[in-house]
């Protein structure tokens, strides 16, 4: 795929999520009532108790506890940063800073596995509710489509087939690669930040699922594959 930008002009990133209290019971009367509503368009027979461990993937319910970031600089050395911790507010400035500082230039590009549908509009989003301006690459209102600097490998991967959707996961087995659901899997995320107090956990999950994204992204685009000797650069927040 000629026409896809090499593989050092990306930043591949994914994003965990939670709901944003711990159980439905704390939520605040304002946004129960809310849940309560938007519950009814699961047309599952529960009550909307019942439906709040899916909270976490709505990003006016949920929040974002981990952005793992990874890149290859030009000498093909690929490096890691984690964001990560219980202030959501800071993780998002500090990934903000990364991309307006090294992804500034219209050369660059964000990668993520079903990014257009979650990920992205996910962090746009907590940005704002969090009175932080978008940087460039996440800003899209009145860009024409080629102007926008995003990456799908979901999207890269249908063709132009939209009859299902393909798990990262699904597509780490059918190119033979390790699978990063060894440990976790996206359901298990917030029992593990809730109940189990167990952040490092997910932050571990959530750099192998970008790693699997990068040679998801290498096996589509058709270029050589490259081992990931780690620089690995770590920021609690």
């Amino acid at each position: 795929m000629n026409s896809l930008p090499v593989i050092q002009n990306i930043l591949f990133i994914d994003i965990e999520t939670v709901p944003q209290y711990r159980d439905y019971a704390d939520v605040p009367a304002r946004m129960k009532k809310l849940w309560d509503k938007k519950c009814e368009n699961f047309k599952e027979d529960k009550m909307p108790y019942e439906f709040y461990d899916r909270a976490g993937i709505y990003s006016e319910f949920g929040k974002i506890v981990c952005i793992c970031c990874g890149y290859f600089d030009n000498d093909q050395v690929y490096n890691e940063t984690e964001f990560y911790g219980h202030d959501e507010k800071a993780i998002l400035i500090s990934f903000k800073e990364l991309i307006s500082s090294k992804f500034y230039l219209n050369t660059k590009v964000l990668c993520a596995h079903n990014g257009k549908e979650f990920d992205f509009p996910y962090i746009s989003r907590r940005m704002l509710i969090h009175g932080i301006s978008l940087p460039s690459m996440l800003e899209i209102a009145g860009k024409k489509p080629w102007e926008v600097r995003h990456l799908d490998t979901m999207e890269l991967w249908k063709f132009g087939d939209y009859k299902s959707y393909t798990s990262l996961d699904l597509l780490a087995a059918v190119f033979n690669i390790t699978t990063p659901k060894d440990d976790l899997d996206g359901s298990m995320v917030r029992e593990t930040y809730w109940l189990k107090n167990d952040l490092e956990r997910i932050v571990t999950y959530c750099k192998k699922d970008v790693r699997t994204l990068c040679e998801i992204f290498m096996r589509i685009a058709q270029v050589e594959r490259v081992s990931f000797p780690l620089v690995n650069k770590e920021l609690l927040i």
